[in-house]
């Protein structure tokens, strides 16, 4: 494995400078999958027994536990995953402080926008779902509004009985991590964070060590809990996501150590879930049992499970989409090429279209769950119409003008 230590003249001091890493476009196409899965997974909440969704259909089902299982062990973080590497090039190419501004603009500025306009609409929806409930929007929104600061929750210091992130929790812990980052990575020094990563990328030639970011995860999960309002993960873990992602940032050995291990990692994972998810689901089961929280030895040995597995596919999928890329006139990711456009279409949409989903998702269910249908069938229509009207949305009201480019945290 050959290393290049040139800084150049814009690097952070405390940020090291291994060889450049080219992009890979695999990243944007996993959170594009990811935010699209997003409707997928909150149209089934509609339908889920346990899960306290906004909007609930009369008749509910125990399956969607299952089948989100699947999902959740391993979207949200591979997002707090591939923004922790994404954070490592902008650090290195605008300095700590500009790096906070950008955070502050590209996430800051959406996360207000979309308080102020749309996020008090699922929370009205949910109100609205009674019959006795007749208050009007305009009406509600002051009580929405009606906050207080509060630090007992942290990064969520804006309080309020009506008031809530909603789906925007993942924006408010993104920019919180990235405020914090920043300072950091001005203060600390560069020659030791340079060693450690190099002792880290020696570590990982050995096979197998790639996988050793699972136990402080699995260790996270079985003490402190999950949090069912954050996609089944401690904010805590998803901390730890970030920062392993600024880590795999910055050297390309990493990744080889992924690619080489993938098929350990997804038969490991595969395992660890097999396992995991039925003790999770018997201590689902217990009276008055909450998996997610409860210190009986069934509880935490799921969650305990539960977070190893999260490593184990992040590195078995990552590993298995990474391909090693030709020579730049040869790359069928070239500038210019079809594959190119596409990838950067929905690498900028990302962003806005999961500002946008979980209103619509709402919306349309709202209006969906009175109809005299099978589960199915209505599912299919929610998922259906809110993806076109999330990507409607988007092209048509959002990417085309520079104003609601800038509120949406699009680049200019």
């Amino acid at each position: 494995m050959t290393r290049q230590n040139a800084r150049p003249a814009t690097a952070s001091p405390a940020i090291p400078s291994p060889a450049r890493l080219a992009r890979r476009s695999e990243l944007d196409a996993l959170r594009t999958v990811v935010v699209v899965g997003l409707v997928f997974f909150h149209s089934a909440l509609v339908f889920d027994t346990r899960d306290d969704y906004y909007v609930k259909n009369p008749e509910t089902t125990d399956a969607t536990m299952v089948v989100a299982g699947l999902a959740v062990v391993w979207a949200m973080p591979m997002l707090f995953l591939v923004a922790g590497i994404g954070s490592w090039h902008s650090l290195r190419r605008r300095g700590p402080a500009g790096f906070a501004v950008e955070r502050l603009r590209r996430l800051g500025v959406p996360l207000v926008f979309a308080t102020l306009t749309i996020i008090p609409v699922p929370q009205w929806l949910r109100l609205r779902a009674d019959p006795a409930y007749h208050e009007s929007y305009l009406d509600f929104l002051p009580r929405f509004f009606d906050v207080h600061l509060s630090l007992a929750d942290f990064p969520f210091v804006v309080r309020g009985e009506y008031f809530e992130s909603g789906h925007l929790w993942f924006v408010v812990l993104l920019l919180a991590f990235s405020l914090l980052l920043a300072p950091l990575v001005r203060w600390l020094p560069r020659k030791p964070i340079r060693r450690m990563r190099n002792l880290l990328a020696t570590a990982v030639e050995r096979r197998g060590a790639i996988l050793l970011p699972a136990a402080p995860l699995a260790v996270l999960s079985a003490l402190v809990g999950l949090e069912e309002a954050f996609a089944g993960w401690s904010r805590w873990a998803y901390l730890l996501f970030f920062l392993y992602g600024l880590v795999l940032a910055t050297d390309g050995g990493f990744w080889d150590a992924m690619r080489r291990d993938a098929v350990l990692a997804a038969g490991l994972g595969l395992a660890l879930f097999l396992i995991g998810m039925p003790a999770f689901l018997i201590a689902a089961e217990a009276p008055g049992g909450d998996p997610f929280t409860d210190l009986t030895a069934l509880a935490i040995g799921a969650r305990l499970l539960y977070g190893a597995t999260g490593w184990c596919w992040l590195v078995a999928i990552l590993g298995l989409l990474d391909r090693r890329r030709g020579a730049p006139s040869t790359a069928p990711d070239a500038p210019g090429s079809r594959r190119r456009r596409v990838y950067g279409y929905l690498s900028a949409a990302v962003l806005p279209m999961y500002v946008l989903h979980q209103p619509i998702v709402v919306g349309i269910a709202y209006g969906v769950v009175g109809w005299d249908a099978p589960m199915a069938v209505k599912y299919a229509v929610i998922v259906a119409v809110s993806l076109t009207l999330t990507v409607g949305a988007y092209d048509l009201l959002v990417r085309r003008t520079r104003v609601t480019r800038f509120l949406f945290g699009m680049r200019e």
